[in-house]
């Protein structure tokens, strides 16, 4: 049933009933929770406080960083780029067929593994694969190269090459299971945690009802502000209609660097 048509019988019902717990029917809390509030139209986060504290430490100088750091803000950049959930993110593998770098390292291919089923299967293979181009060093802003992703993949990959025994490319970095493919849940932290840190390390105050999947609003509002095509957004997740991106993920943003999210 429609909200509208709920509504309708919560009106009839409470015309002939008496208040519950102190509150109309209307207001009862099991009641309201038959229409909970729209999506916010603001994002959960700054994308400017997020990308200013992935060039600070403890995240650089990336090359001798902590693994937790290191495999978090690999993790987070393509997420913030690309519009794609958690269980793609951990599709990624290091195979040779999977993940190609092109020469100067110029840009990465990266192919989810052999046999992975996306949360939309009927998704195309090519709107699976993930094209990521390098951030060249600049004279006017050579922090900016601090975010390249393909520069954290590489270092991400070569740290990690010594202790992994699975292929895919996120793996565990420390106790028992280290080594092993992270979880999707494990994974859902790592985005989580380099989120609030880059807050924390800027004296910035934390977002509120930060969720790993909140990245996926994030990626698609702020690829419709730098004049992605409707149509370009809804086939990376695999939404079948416009629909799904207005209703439920859509954000009022405001354009960041396009050299940084337009890759």
């Amino acid at each position: 049933l429609s909200p509208s048509t709920l509504k309708m019988y919560v009106a009839a019902i409470a015309a002939h009933h008496d208040a519950v717990d102190g509150r109309s029917l209307g207001k009862h809390n099991l009641i309201v929770r038959l229409n909970p509030l729209g999506s916010p139209l603001v994002p959960s986060l700054d994308l400017s406080v997020v990308l200013a504290g992935l060039q600070r430490c403890p995240f650089e100088p990336l090359e001798s960083v902590k693994l937790k750091f290191l495999s978090a803000k690999t993790a987070l950049r393509p997420a913030l780029t690309y519009i794609k959930r958690i269980g793609d993110l951990q599709a990624f593998s290091v195979n040779e067929e999977c993940l190609v770098f092109r020469p100067a390292y110029s840009h990465v291919v990266l192919r989810p593994r052999p046999g992975y089923v996306p949360k939309v299967p009927t998704t195309p293979f090519r709107d699976q694969v993930v094209n990521l181009q390098a951030l060249p060093l600049e004279e006017a802003d050579p922090a900016l190269a601090l975010l390249c992703p393909v520069r954290a993949l590489r270092i991400h990959v070569e740290h990690t090459q010594s202790f992994r025994s699975s292929e895919q490319l996120f793996v565990c970095y420390r106790g028992q299971q280290k080594g092993k493919v992270v979880s999707k849940q494990r994974l859902a932290h790592w985005i989580v945690d380099v989120i609030v840190l880059t807050y924390q390390f800027q004296d910035e105050p934390c977002p509120l009802g930060m969720r790993a999947h909140s990245t996926l609003s994030v990626a698609s509002s702020y690829a419709l502000a730098h004049d992605a095509s409707l149509a370009d957004i809804c086939r990376a997740p695999g939404w079948v209609t416009p629909n799904t991106f207005v209703r439920f993920y859509s954000l009022c943003v405001e354009p960041v660097s396009s050299r940084v999210l337009g890759n």
